[in-house]
């Protein structure tokens, strides 16, 4: 390595000197060697020039020398540069890379821009757990601009009532001056939350701004919000409702605060975040630890201000302060964790669904079925709604009394499935039934059941056991067919 070169180069690099800089660096290493240092820098320098090409594959060069270190750095100034030279695809890899780096000093850097990435692609979802990771980093200055991004995702996956806290927590980590953007988004979630009093009021902040001006969006919200609330006073909500739903925000807003203060303690009932007045409570409330919400006056002689020195209380405020940011990433974190979990639920949930998982599952509702019977208890919970009172008399009828079941195979789909039970009968031997099943909401109704017999034709299986769906040969056969036929016009019923 030329050791004179990398001096030169980090003077050069130092006056502010882009081009001699990344000259001098192209320079430091011979054929074959890695230095990591000299490509990092040589990376920044291409980037102050604007060849973003040459600045990725700098710091790709950078990223071989394992020695060195600095990969969260280094990865997210790659996924940097390949945005700026157009292939935001390459970056979103290196961005993803950067936030695994444990030593990496500011992930939230990453994560923004992984959140850009995200919602550039219309993946709401992927992009507020980018946000949320950036908002949460102790390391980011302005936890409120991904906030705000946040309460946007929530906005577009239509979760008003979430997206409310997001921006409510924006403002509390955001200068008083200049919040009307925030009020503005916070009024637009209100109001698809249909809480129109709420909404006109942070509308109202946001235009006291006059460095902000209302969307027309936000300005026909407004509009719609003011309404509301003359006809209310003016006990005619009924005009107010029409006006709404030609908003497209929903009859029965204005309704729904009829009696205000009732109103204010049922959201505050449902919404577990709503902000409280610190005095009332008595503790801080996690989401407004500086009691904005309500004033929150010590006592005097809580104080100690006739005891103590003005450096006392300038060290005394700086120690408030140090522990009010500390509370706030507090509350920040239980929030936006809860948010977190709410998110990759509601994706597994849809997942599990889709593929035809359920709660109670398909194997639980057969099985207890046959346990019920088996106890000589009524079935019929366990039976599709609209089943004839004769379908459920002879799917009843063909119910082993006494008998031990197992299920031995299931088939599943998201609207129906079809679940094969072996039944170990009272007296001697075994009986195969074949369970079909229809979704009724998150679980399963039995929609029918039939005998399952030994295959004539011999062909087994891959556990040894030879069955196939079949009809009695015997005086049984009518019961049987009766109990199919029946179900089936009972699942054709349902899916109407």
């Amino acid at each position: 390595m030329n050791t004179q070169a990398l001096n030169m180069a980090k003077t050069l690099y130092q006056r502010g000197d882009w081009s001699g800089a990344a000259n001098a660096l192209s320079q430091v290493k011979a054929a074959g060697e890695v230095c990591g240092e000299a490509d990092h820098l040589r990376g920044n320098a291409f980037m102050k020039l604007g060849m973003f090409n040459e600045a990725a594959g700098a710091y790709a060069e950078a990223l071989a020398d394992v020695g060195y270190g600095h990969a969260g750095a280094l990865n997210c100034n790659r996924g940097r540069a390949l945005v700026a030279a157009g292939q935001p695809d390459s970056a979103v890899p290196c961005f993803e890379a950067a936030v695994t780096d444990k030593g990496y000093a500011t992930p939230y850097k990453a994560y923004l821009a992984l959140g850009n990435l995200y919602s550039r692609r219309g993946m709401a979802r992927e992009a507020g757990v980018a946000w949320r990771s950036a908002a949460i980093d102790e390391a980011n200055p302005d936890p409120s601009g991904a906030l705000v991004k946040l309460g946007g995702c929530f906005m577009t996956l239509g979760r008003p009532v979430d997206a409310v806290e997001a921006y409510r927590t924006a403002l509390d980590f955001s200068p008083e001056v200049g919040q009307g953007a925030i009020y503005a988004d916070l009024g637009l979630a209100y109001m698809a939350a249909n809480r129109v009093a709420e909404a006109s009021d942070a509308f109202t902040q946001a235009i006291s701004d006059p460095t902000y001006h209302l969307t027309p969006e936000q300005q026909t919200a407004f509009s719609a919000a003011q309404k509301a609330m003359s006809a209310l006073n003016a006990g005619g909500p009924s005009e107010t409702d029409q006006m709404l739903a030609g908003a497209g925000y929903g009859a029965g807003a204005a309704h729904q605060q009829a009696q205000q203060p009732q109103y204010q303690q049922n959201s505050q009932q449902q919404d577990p975040f709503a902000a409280t007045s610190p005095a009332a409570s008595g503790t801080l409330d996690p989401l407004d630890p500086l009691g904005k919400s309500g004033e929150f006056i010590p006592s005097p002689e809580d104080t100690g201000f006739f005891s103590v020195t003005e450096e006392d209380l300038m060290k005394a405020d700086k120690d408030k302060r140090k522990m009010e940011r500390k509370h706030k990433k507090r509350g920040l974190k239980v929030f936006l964790v809860l948010l977190l979990i709410v998110l990759v639920l509601a994706a597994g949930a849809g997942y599990a669904y889709y593929r035809g998982y359920g709660w109670p599952t398909q194997e639980s509702v057969a099985t207890d079925m046959f346990s019920a019977a088996a106890a000589g208890n009524d079935v019929s919970p366990y039976l599709a709604d609209g089943m004839s009172d004769d379908t459920k008399a002879q799917i009843e009828a063909i119910l082993p009394k006494g008998a031990k079941a197992e299920v031995s195979g299931v088939d599943r789909s998201m609207t129906s499935s079809t679940v094969l039970v072996m039944a170990t009968l009272s007296g001697s031997g075994t009986q195969s039934y074949k369970v079909t099943l229809a979704r009724s909401g998150a679980s399963w109704k039995v929609t029918g059941v039939e005998l399952s017999f030994a295959s004539q034709t011999g062909t087994s299986s891959s556990s040894g056991t030879t069955t196939t769906t079949g009809t009695l040969a015997t005086t049984s056969e009518a019961s049987t067919g009766a109990v199919s036929a029946a179900a089936n016009a009972a699942t054709s019923s349902s899916a109407s």
